[in-house]
């Protein structure tokens, strides 16, 4: 109680109460006008407007040839509603989650990379921690979102700071002359999960406009073997209640002819017990609090679009009384112009301020960055595409950053078709604002870690009654000035010491097909990944050679799914490997297999209100396990779905 009553008067300031206050009493608003607009009857779309945003797509779509990339379709994303965005990129990607626990903090590991090697961006604007450099996966959920792409690899020269291993990109979708829709959708589960969320939309051929509310609680309180004491006893987890609550508004209106404005908030506060190591009794407390603003402004001409964007990111936490607030300020603005059939081109600048207040240092930083792609489309099935990116960080130009890709379709018979990508590039990442400045230890001579990588892919497909799907990409990095922790007497400071070669497979691959009235498909991934220390901190170092904590070498998914009519069920699983505790490797943690189990009715009707049931079964078999050691997860889990559609 007494954490709550400070984190309400310390954590924003009165005025960005009021907004938030507003921005929450906007959304009731809308919701409320979306249902007392159900007769409304839409106007049809103009056309043209459609066609010149189809010639206008983001970087991850235009100026990424070579990389490999992996979308999830909104069909996916519903599967996932009631869970989170690391259970999505656990299950059904190639990336390793790092999991504190049912709830607790969650960080991605693309390719043997750390959490800070990987970008995330939010509509576009980066929205990782500058004070630790990462997000945490476990407080965003998937109802926030309406898209969801990974990219992988190298993209410093594409989209900036930290995309060394890799770079997560979330939207919003907008919509035109769909008219008034809204839902609500109330979920319940095992170890006390009741999700309840609410969403409404309103559209015609010059307005969009979407809410999202949302509240998330999950008591947690299941049954594990305590490894920490003696005899492995079995016991309920008692502290590791999580509950949040958010709203998303986003909207669209189109201004003229060739003008559109976009804007899109998210506000989210989540308060967690945090779960302690097996055999102790710790009663640690976080709340977490985050507002995330854009704004959008772009105009259509011939071929061509003028973009503008501004956005902030505010994130405060409390963890045990402490508070740390950071800011992120962004401005920017590019040009994107398609001069011939052939080439495409898209340059821009990106200012950046950081203000940061915690509880060991106040500090402020600013960043520019300038950024070019171009794009060459040499025939229908050969394309090239180059970027290049500067950035002036504290007051000093940094090395440029460059990459090149290329995607070749070199083979076509009939169904069948094989398409070569390949890729190379460098990147970076500036040391976080606790690296440089926390105390006792900070060190703000650290230099920037810097990556090259390239890859290697395959993709083959198959047209036709059955589609088939395969695509296999071999990848290399090296990751120079790597920051390490490390003590000196009795503080710890950062230096950069370390130099890390990654390498691997990636193998992904689907299926689709009918049987009579049935439609079936299967997706199957696998990954091998070997990162490993080529220079320690000393000579003897016994992390040389070895692969990094918490890196499983191997790593596999699948997913088989059938459905007829509005009826569909699916079986997954996913596979995690043997993991590194320590740098020298001196234990291994056991790998693990997962078995998820769901069913749902699409089409069940009452009048004209739709209303949607699905039934999932998590660790169908009850499997015992861990992701980090002595940090328990849940058993088999049961998660019971109902929606109204309106």
């Amino acid at each position: 109680m007494q954490i709550s009553k400070r984190f309400n008067s310390s954590i924003f300031s009165s005025s960005l109460n009021r907004i938030t206050l507003s921005l929450f009493r906007l959304g009731m608003i809308l919701l409320l006008w979306t249902f007392a607009m159900l007769g409304y009857n839409p106007v049809p779309q103009d056309t043209l407007l459609l066609e010149e945003v189809a010639v206008y797509a983001p970087e991850l779509d235009r100026f990424s040839q070579g990389q490999k990339v992996q979308a999830w379709d909104s069909e996916t994303l519903k599967e996932f509603q009631g869970r989170t965005l690391s259970d999505l990129l656990q299950e059904r990607s190639p990336v390793f989650v790092r999991q504190y626990g049912a709830g607790m903090i969650a960080s991605p590991s693309f390719r043997g990379t750390s959490a800070g090697h990987t970008a995330v961006f939010w509509n576009g604007i980066p929205i990782n921690s500058p004070s630790l450099g990462q997000s945490d996966l476990s407080i965003v959920p998937i109802v926030a979102i309406d898209k969801a792409s990974l990219q992988f690899g190298n993209a410093g020269a594409l989209f900036g700071n930290e995309a060394i291993g890799g770079s997560v990109h979330l939207g919003s979708a907008s919509s035109f002359s769909k008219g008034v829709h809204s839902s609500l959708s109330q979920q319940f589960g095992s170890f006390g999960k009741a999700n309840t969320y609410l969403k409404g939309s309103f559209s015609n051929e010059k307005l969009s406009l979407s809410t999202k509310l949302y509240r998330e609680f999950s008591k947690n309180n299941f049954t594990f073997k305590d490894l920490g004491q003696i005899g492995t006893p079995e016991r309920k987890e008692d502290h590791a209640q999580v509950q949040q609550w958010g709203l998303v508004q986003d909207l669209a209106w189109n201004l003229k002819g060739n003008q559109q404005l976009k804007a899109s908030v998210w506000f989210n506060q989540a308060d967690r017990e945090i779960q302690p190591v097996m055999g102790s009794t710790s009663h640690d407390q976080q709340e977490d609090q985050s507002l995330k603003a854009v704004l959008d402004y772009s105009i259509f001409g011939n071929g061509s679009v003028l973009q503008f964007k501004t956005g902030m990111v505010k994130d405060e936490l409390i963890f045990n009384g402490g508070l740390s607030k950071t800011s992120q300020y962004f401005l920017g603005g590019d040009w994107d112009k398609a001069f011939s059939d052939k080439w495409t081109f898209k340059g821009g600048l990106r200012y950046t301020r950081v203000v940061a207040e915690l509880s060991s240092y106040d500090k402020k930083d600013d960043r520019l960055e300038g950024y070019l792609s171009l794009k060459y489309q040499a025939k229908e099935n050969l394309a090239f595409s180059t970027n290049f990116r500067e950035v002036m960080y504290q007051g000093d130009l940094m090395p440029l950053t460059p990459s090149i890709g290329m995607d070749w379709g070199f083979w076509e018979r009939g169904e069948h078709s094989l398409l070569l990508k390949t890729s190379i590039g460098k990147g970076f990442k500036i040391p976080t604002l606790n690296d440089r400045f926390w105390e006792p230890g900070g060190n703000p001579e650290l230099l920037p870690e810097e990556s090259w990588s390239g890859e290697l892919g395959i993709d083959w497909k198959v047209e036709g009654d059955i589609q088939w799907q395969n695509g296999l990409t071999y990848y290399r990095m090296s990751v120079d000035n790597w920051i390490i922790w490390l003590p000196k007497g009795s503080v710890w400071t950062p230096e950069n010491l370390k130099h890390v070669s990654n390498q691997g497979v990636e193998y992904q691959g689907s299926i689709l097909g009918n049987i009579s009235d049935w439609k079936w498909g299967l997706d199957w991934s696998y990954t091998f990944s070997r990162a490993v220390t080529t220079e320690g901190i000393s000579e003897n170092d016994p992390a040389i050679g070895k692969q990094l904590p918490y890196t499983p070498q191997h790593q596999a998914n699948a997913k088989l799914r059938l459905g007829k009519g509005g009826i569909s069920t699916y079986l997954s699983t996913y596979y995690v490997g043997q993991r590194a505790i320590t740098a020298d490797n001196p234990r291994l943690m056991d790998p693990y297999q997962l078995f998820d189990l769901g069913i749902s009715f699409q089409n069940l009707r009452w009048g004209k209100v739709t209303l949607p049931i699905s039934i999932q079964i998590n660790n169908l078999f009850n499997t015992d396990y861990q992701v980090l050691y002595l940090r328990a997860m849940p058993g088999r889990s049961f998660q019971f779905n109902l929606s109204i559609n309106l």
